[in-house]
């Protein structure tokens, strides 16, 4: 059993597989338990999951830039020129790095709008809310903590603007084949001889992923694995349907459904990422990993139009270029390599000129203004 994680939760889920009546549970519940097991879950547990001793970095983690353009992007909305107060919403900030780098901004730079907002973080973890506390402590009184039931409970007719980075992509997932013109889900079992978790292959008939398959249109290859983030338009919905005057701003690796479904992806999207070393092994590292898959930006589109939302969608890149991003770089003759100048103009450089985060990162604003 080498490398395959945390042992109490891989006897949980062996449990859970033992006891099903097809001694195998879907690919969708084995990586819920993986990541949000209320004990043993990658999200749940306190450990560093961001940045250098963590398992992956994101774009917060590159410098203060990031969290300083999506304030200047919302500070140039209509919605926050005309003096009525606003509610800021971060959807799982994680350490509250890109809050922080939100309100410093907004506090510093466009002090007028920084008096009249609410930030709200939804945070399920507690672990999460305590760095949030701890980060935001200058913002103390500015920042309020809910649950995203606690929120979806009600409906916000206030101007509200929503931010989220990579939220959507850490939503559970369905995976499936497409072999001798029939999808088949893989589901979960359990190899007893080699103690390790094994792919099974069942007909899909579930309806909801039937129907995903139909509007999505898909055009699969022989063999074709895939993944379909149901939970991720579900939240969507959700989300909508409490808003009134509105922005939701989603920042995420992915891309429209043409290039995600791609016949060079045989494998699908799906990725898990330990120690900062990626592979395709969710079966490896049991609660002690990442999993993702990449964001299906069309699907998500197709929600927001049907909900009557309008869009705008962009790289990152795009996003930083249209937010302002070459007005913070500055010209020095700087030697010192840690100087506060030096770093944030090397900040800005990795943010444009990383192909993981310049291109691959997209960003998708969805409006009901």
């Amino acid at each position: 059993m080498a490398n395959i994680g945390c042992i109490p939760l891989v006897e949980i889920i062996e449990k859970k597989i033992n006891n099903s009546e097809m001694k195998a549970i879907s690919f969708y519940d084995y990586m819920s338990l993986c990541l949000y097991h209320e004990q043993y879950g990658y999200y749940v547990r306190s450990h560093t999951k961001i940045g250098k001793e963590g398992d992956f970095y994101t774009s917060s983690s590159v410098g203060t830039i990031m969290g300083e353009m999506l304030a200047n992007y919302i500070s140039n909305q209509p919605i926050t020129k005309n003096g009525q107060n606003i509610s800021i919403v971060e959807w799982g900030g994680g350490t509250g790095s890109l809050a922080k780098q939100v309100l410093d901004e907004l506090q510093d730079n466009h002090y007028a709008l920084y008096e009249r907002i609410k930030f709200i973080s939804i945070e399920e973890s507690d672990y999460h809310k305590q760095l949030q506390v701890n980060s935001l402590i200058e913002h103390q009184g500015k920042v309020h903590f809910l649950t995203g039931e606690e929120w979806l409970s009600e409906k916000h007719t206030e101007h509200v603007i929503i931010f989220n980075n990579e939220l959507l992509d850490a939503f559970p997932v369905h995976r499936l084949i497409y072999d001798q013109e029939e999808y088949y889900e893989i589901f979960v079992g359990w190899d007893d001889q080699a103690q390790k978790f094994m792919d099974k292959y069942i007909k899909c008939t579930n309806p909801l992923l039937l129907s995903y398959i139909k509007n999505e249109n898909l055009n699969l290859k022989q063999g074709q694995k895939f993944e379909i983030n149901l939970a991720a338009m579900e939240w969507l919905k959700k989300l909508m349907a409490s808003l009134t005057s509105s922005t939701i701003i989603t920042i995420d690796y992915g891309d429209l459904r043409d290039e995600i479904y791609a016949a060079h992806r045989m494998e699908g999207t799906l990725m898990c990422y330990y120690k900062h070393q990626a592979s395709q092994q969710p079966y490896s590292h049991v609660g002690e990993q990442d999993i993702t898959s990449h964001v299906n930006f069309s699907a998500c589109i197709s929600v927001g139009d049907n909900m009557g939302f309008s869009h705008s969608y962009m790289s990152q890149k795009e996003f930083l270029y249209q937010s302002g991003i070459l007005n913070k770089l500055q010209q020095h003759n700087i030697s010192d390599p840690f100087h506060p100048i030096v770093k944030k103009n090397r900040a800005i450089r990795q943010l444009l000129l990383s192909d993981q985060m310049s291109e691959l990162f997209k960003v998708l604003i969805q409006k009901n203004e």
